[in-house]
Parts: C-alpha cells; structure tokens; sequence
C-alpha cells in the first residue's frame, strides 16, 4: 500500500498539514495573548490591591521607615537590624511609605499616563495620516513636512525644558505634554497604508458609486487597518511610557503624586544603591519591566496578526 503523505486535498488543491488556511482564527496569536494576559493579570492585581489593601500607607509618614521585605533583614549602621514584618511585606522607604501600596496606587497611574499620550497621538495620527495618504496634493507636502521635522526633534530634551518651565504639573498635563511629539510616528505609518491602499479595487469601485470621501476614509479603508492601528497605539504607549517614566526619573514630574517614575526618582536622591535598599528601586524597575515586555509581546502579536506572511505554520 502507497505511503500517505502529509498533504491533504482542499478543494480540488492540496495543503500542507499545519499550514494556515482562511478558517484560522489570526487573532489565536500567543505572543498577543501572553502580552494580554500579563496586563490583564497585572489590571486584576492592582484592582484587588485597591479592595484589600490600605492604599493611604502609600503617603508620607504613614508607616516605619526603611523596613525590608517580609523576611529579610536589612542592616542599619553598625549596632541596628530592621528585620520585615508581614504588615508591609514588599517594605518601606526612606519617607515611610509603604513599597505594596505604592505600587497599587503608582502602577496605574504610570501606564494611564501612556495611555493619555498615546490616544491623542493617535487620534492625531489617524486623521493627518489620511488627509495626507488618501487626499495627497498640498496636503501631503504639508503634513509630510511637519512630520519629519517632529520626528527629528528630540523630544525628552524639549519636554524637560518645558516642564523646567511650567514647574510642577500633574500626570494629565504631562501625558499631554508628552502627546505633542507622539503623532508623528503613527501619522507617517498610517499615511503609507493609506497610500497603497487607496489604489486597490474596492475604493476605486466606491469612488466610481460616489460614495463620500468621509466613508471611503472611515468607513472602507479604516476597518482594513484596525490590526496595524492597534500595533501602532502599542508602539505609542511604549514610547510614552519611557518618556514619562525618564522625566520622573529626572525629577520634572509631579513629584507628589505617587508613580513609579517617581518612586526610582527618590530612591536614586536618597542613595538606596548605595544603602543597599534595593526593594525601593528594584521592585519598581521589575515591574515596569513586565509591563514593557507584555506591551512588547503585544506589538510583536498584532504585527504577525496584520501581516500573513509573519505568521509560522504550527
């Protein structure tokens, strides 16, 4: 009997066992779902943080100060132990504030900061993109123009002098601050999809119908470019994050508002390098490092989801 190979027919063709076919679901993406998951775990931690936890301890002055994780001892000069107690068991910093409550309370108010930026850009983005993409003509020299010259700026001096300037602002104002600078990526990427997608044979037909330039742009095109837009507002976020993040860093963010910017920041004035408090800027650097790498995970997943040829036959 003749050996069967691993080809089956489909439809009068043959396709190679585990290939994709159109009945697969692109969506069904493990780096996608694993970012996703991870954010999703990290919104349902800090949710239950905020039923269960006294979140005031993340004020100055609401706790002992400079206590070690549950468990661990630190050394205090030569003669003093402060050993951890379950009451704080992520430990406390130099002002007495409790390092769990902190990052309940700082957690999503770092990512909401991103969050903030990166919707504006996009809005912006989205709508220069396809005044310059589909409509073109001065319009496009225009935006193509303001683009460029955006994107050349550097923009994390920029925001430091401005908010040298402005003195103290709160989150909201930053991440608008920071929203400035954020449209010119995603404007320059949506323009080039528009452009080749302008010339394909369903918005030709449209045009031929009459049907409006407005529903042609939103309506027709704009669908097709959900998963890129999707991967662009990832990439935004990304980038508005690490610019918040490295303005708090520097101390031009709002330093009363509790962040995890903001908390490296004080840990980097007080010296907790050197006084060996690595709780107080490792356990903010570790999870903004999670954050990054599910948002990573998520971009690389809607990349492979808008573009077939990305995606590996199982």
């Amino acid at each position: 009997m003749a050996e069967i190979d691993s080809t089956t027919v489909v439809f009068g063709g043959t396709k190679k066992a585990g290939a994709f076919n159109r009945f697969d679901n692109p969506w069904l993406n493990w780096k996608f779902l694993t970012g996703a998951g991870i954010l999703g775990l990290i919104a349902a931690l800090v949710f239950l943080g905020y039923q269960f936890w006294d979140t005031s301890l993340a004020l100055t002055a609401s706790s002992p100060l400079n206590l070690p994780p549950f468990g661990l001892e630190y050394q205090k000069g030569k003669d003093t132990i402060l050993v951890g107690v379950p009451e704080h068991p992520l430990g406390t910093e130099n002002s007495g504030r409790d390092m769990l409550a902190l990052i309940i309370v700082g957690t999503p108010r770092t990512i909401g900061v991103g969050v903030i930026a990166a919707s504006v850009g996009m809005v912006v983005g989205i709508l220069l993109g396809f005044l310059a993409g589909f409509i073109g003509g001065w319009m496009d020299d225009v935006i193509r123009l303001a683009t460029d010259i955006t994107i050349t700026i550097p923009s994390l001096l920029v925001l430091i002098v401005i908010q040298s300037v402005l003195g103290s602002v709160d989150l909201v104002t930053m991440a608008l601050l920071i929203s400035l600078f954020s449209w010119a990526t995603p404007t320059r990427y949506i323009r080039a999809q528009v452009l080749t997608m302008r010339e394909s044979g369903y918005v030709q037909m449209a045009r031929l119908s009459g049907v409006p330039v407005r529903d042609i742009m939103f309506k027709e095109i704009m669908p097709n470019l959900l998963p890129y837009l999707a991967a662009s507002y990832i990439g935004n976020m990304t980038g508005a994050i690490i610019s918040a993040v490295g303005l708090e860093v520097l101390g031009f963010g709002p330093q009363r508002i509790p962040s995890l910017g903001v908390a490296i920041f004080f840990s980097i004035e007080a010296a907790a390098l050197l006084r060996n408090m690595w709780w107080w800027w490792g356990i903010p650097t570790v999870i903004l490092a999670i954050v990054f790498i599910a948002l990573l995970l998520i971009n690389l997943g809607l990349d492979e989801i808008a573009n077939p040829r990305l995606r590996k036959a199982s």
